[in-house]
């Protein structure tokens, strides 16, 4: 099962810190997680400016800057990891213009078969 790194305790989100969930963790003892930041697997570092999913496909940071390419090469990479790892279900992080509900990693899997759910349908 893949899992926003983030929900497991690396400091990977745009502040460059955690969003550790204690559900999310307790999974380890049904499945094998696998720790992904479609993000940081883009390209991004850490910590970075924040960004926005834009409706037209865009992701633009609060700056201005267009870092549609960085999510679309980390939404690829996540994809191919599920691929190779065999897995078919995620978790990932709620509200994240990657891995929200319309985020783009999140589009990216349902679109190749995986099961997304946020921490919060946990």
């Amino acid at each position: 099962m893949l899992v926003s790194a983030c929900l497991l305790g690396v400091r990977c989100n745009h502040r460059g810190e955690a969003n550790p969930s204690d559900v999310v963790r307790a999974l380890a003892s049904r499945y094998r997680l696998i720790p992904v930041c479609p993000e940081t697997m883009g390209g991004l570092a850490t910590p970075r400016p924040a960004a926005e999913a834009h409706s037209d496909g865009r992701v633009v940071t609060d700056g201005g800057v267009d870092v549609t390419d960085a999510f679309v090469r980390g939404a690829r990479a996540t994809v191919a990891l599920a691929a190779a790892t065999s897995a078919t279900d995620a978790v990932l992080k709620a509200r994240s213009p990657s891995c929200g509900e319309e985020g783009v990693t999140t589009v990216a899997l349902r679109t190749a078969g995986v099961r997304v759910r946020s921490e919060e349908d946990v």
